[in-house]
């Protein structure tokens, strides 16, 4: 088995305010997440804005310097001590795709130029192999090059401009794509057809993904692997269908509980949130513990361990079992 994406006991810690009082934000605690297989998968990380997924990515892709541990692609350290020193090496490994994309292009400069600069780095140096990079890459996301010769990006509808960017990051052929939110800044009716390309590139390209959402509907439809973070922490991690179709962490089934559906009255939920949520962040327990309807002493005291399940998921939760016997699941 290839491991397809592993942190090992990963931290970025922030220090925030002045001299006087300074705060330090462990964006990342101790992520430990592994995934290995022969064939390629989409992982999802979910959660709310500021439980770390964006954090995450920027540590794998090398924009964000962790503070400690590492992060290993297709069995290569890609971040942290040990990290492989070759660019050229890296980018051949695993290419970004931003939420934005019309933050990822300059509007002073034509879209294909980008591809044309990937398409050198990369080793294509001749008219003739770029242009068959090119044409590859853009084929395969239901564009020609004649389609954006010479374009600017304002030319381009966010939806279009969107494949671009993903054509932009299958040029080097990359065995793992990490997409954070890149579906949020389109239209609605657009975001399946963004959704459905990863499906297809996935087979075509034998390329994995880490896609980044908040969207649990796309993560189920999309996934093969779904990891819950909550205020730079796991606290659920395993096969797609089994953690969204039967959660067992108290914040996945709050997660899913707000969710609004059509056949019946949606009756959100809600649980005690903390005063300053800074503050989860530097708890030396569970950090759920504040929102949490099954908390207890131990949950302030002790860090919760990961409890793998017969499915095979790992749940970070001290009462796991009594959360299950709470969604009438046999124990």
């Amino acid at each position: 088995m290839i491991t397809v994406l592993k942190t090992t006991n990963l931290n970025k810690f922030y220090r925030l305010g002045g001299l006087v009082k300074r705060v330090r934000i462990n964006a990342l605690d101790d992520v430990n997440l592994s995934v290995q297989s022969n064939k390629p998968v989409i992982i999802s990380l979910v959660g709310e804005s500021g439980s770390g997924k964006t954090t995450l990515a920027k540590v794998i892709l090398r924009l964000v310097k962790p503070t400690s541990g590492s992060a290993t692609i297709y069995d290569q350290v890609v971040a942290g001590e040990g990290a492989i020193p070759s660019r050229k090496e890296f980018l051949s490994t695993l290419q970004p795709i931003f939420q934005n994309p019309f933050e990822a292009f300059s509007a002073y400069r034509t879209v294909d130029s980008y591809l044309q600069r990937t398409a050198n780095r990369i080793g294509h140096k001749s008219g003739s192999g770029v242009s068959a990079a090119l044409d590859e890459a853009l084929n395969s996301v239901g564009l020609k090059y004649a389609d954006v010769k010479g374009k600017y990006p304002n030319q381009f509808s966010g939806g279009e401009l969107q494949r671009v960017s993903i054509a932009r990051a299958l040029i080097p052929k990359p065995k793992i794509i990490i997409a954070d939110e890149p579906v949020s800044m389109i239209d609605a009716s657009l975001r399946m057809n963004i959704i459905n390309l990863f499906l297809s590139l996935k087979e075509d390209f034998n390329t994995s993904f880490l896609y980044i959402t908040h969207d649990l509907a796309t993560a189920y439809y999309v996934s093969d692997y779904i990891a819950v973070m909550y205020r730079g922490t796991i606290v659920e991690f395993g096969n797609a269908r089994d953690i969204l179709g039967s959660p067992q962490h108290p914040y996945t089934q709050l997660l899913l509980d707000s969710i609004a559906v059509t056949n019946r009255k949606w009756e959100r939920k809600t649980y005690k949130a903390s005063d300053i949520e800074a503050k989860e962040f530097q708890f030396s327990g569970c950090r759920f513990r504040n929102r949490c309807p099954y908390a207890e002493a131990i949950c302030k005291e002790e860090r919760p361990p990961a409890l793998r399940q017969e499915d095979g998921r790992e749940v970070y939760c001290h009462f796991a079992d009594k959360t299950r016997l709470a969604k009438g699941e046999a124990a």
